[in-house]
């Protein structure tokens, strides 16, 4: 395994993290746990989840996978081995069954409660804000159109001291973004900055072959800021292993299973599919390995969230970590992408 430090931090992690978002639903509790044991034997020590999770969220699941995580720390004693990652989830439709209160003060003290209880544990190491409040082009939609009407009201520094509160009183050590806008990222930056309040250490934003807008205005932010990426969805559903394309896909694949999980599914993103899975096999490699492998090389990645749903493709994904690109196929890699540049934003 290879390791980075959290930026601002003495906080190693792996450079592969360990994502969640299917047990309680696609993943058994034992299975969840066997996940985890395996990962752990390899390196791994960054854990992600979500108070959300696992996905599909519905009121009847939301917080199951926090909970696999919880009696899994329980039953190794492992918590101080590892490093814990979770969310709040943002507003929206999507996660009215948990709150309708956004990221207010009540709403980030109460959620960082709930899950410190399903985590069994008495602190979390890194909490992210899962999406923003205010209406941007996030999950998908590609470009910012803005709605004069939108309510949302800036709240950036109100949140900071939120978030500080909770760190003084030893709940969370640190805190991150997710699915943020360079705007976003940058207002709480000046927040924090003008008002010695907790900085952002992180962002988690989708991240692949097929989605990589992060290069953009966020890539100079992350770098200059020193703000790691947690780049999650490197395999786009799954998309990026091959299984579709091929047909091997199981009955308990994502996208057989979530068929309106169609971000990485645009004929335009198939096509690409097919070339890149073409030029990996040309170069000895399979495709979930070149996909892993390129976004484990970026220069602003701190750790890639990989998930699976059995331990064979738990193996491949963290096995990814030992293969190394070479100039020439990186260079085939961004032919491919001047083509068909972002199919699936």
């Amino acid at each position: 395994m290879k390791y980075t430090t959290l930026p601002n931090t003495n906080v190693k992690v792996s450079k592969i993290c360990l994502g969640s978002m299917t047990w309680g639903n696609q993943n058994t509790e034992a299975e969840g746990h066997a996940q985890l044991d395996y990962a752990f034997e390899q390196g791994v020590n960054f854990i992600d989840t979500a108070e959300l999770y696992p996905v599909p969220a519905t009121a009847e699941t939301q917080g199951r996978t926090s909970k696999i995580i919880g009696t899994w720390l329980q039953k190794t004693g492992n918590r101080d081995k590892i490093v814990l990652a979770s969310k709040i989830a943002g507003p929206g439709d999507y996660t009215a069954h948990i709150r309708t209160n956004g990221f207010s003060p009540d709403a980030i003290k109460s959620a960082v409660d709930a899950e410190l209880e399903r985590l069994q544990t008495d602190y979390i190491d890194l909490y992210q804000l899962h999406w923003p409040e205010r209406q941007t082009n996030t999950f998908g939609i590609r470009d910012y159109k803005h709605n004069p009407n939108d309510p949302w009201q800036d709240n950036f520094k109100e949140i900071l001291e939120t978030l500080d509160e909770i760190i003084k009183a030893g709940k969370i050590r640190h805190v991150g973004l997710s699915n943020e806008k360079a705007w976003g990222t940058m207002r709480y930056m000046e927040e924090s900055n003008k008002h010695d309040l907790p900085r952002p250490i992180t962002i988690q934003n989708a991240y692949s072959l097929l989605n990589r807008p992060f290069e953009g205005d966020m890539a100079e932010v992350a770098i200059r800021e020193n703000i790691g990426l947690l780049a999650y969805s490197p395999l786009g559903f799954g998309v990026l292993s091959g299984k579709y394309i091929k047909g091997t896909a199981a009955d308990n694949a994502r996208l057989k299973l979530f068929p309106r999980f169609a971000r990485y599914s645009s004929e335009q993103s198939t096509e690409a599919t097919k070339q890149y899975l073409e030029l990996a096999e040309s170069n000895g490699l399979t495709l979930a390995q070149m996909a892993l492998a390129f976004v484990n090389q970026q220069p602003f990645i701190t750790s890639n969230i990989i998930g699976a749903t059995n331990l064979e493709q738990l193996k491949e994904n963290i096995d990814s970590i030992n293969v190394e690109l070479s100039a020439e196929v990186l260079e085939k890699i961004n032919v491919i992408h001047a083509v068909i540049p972002n199919p699936a934003p």
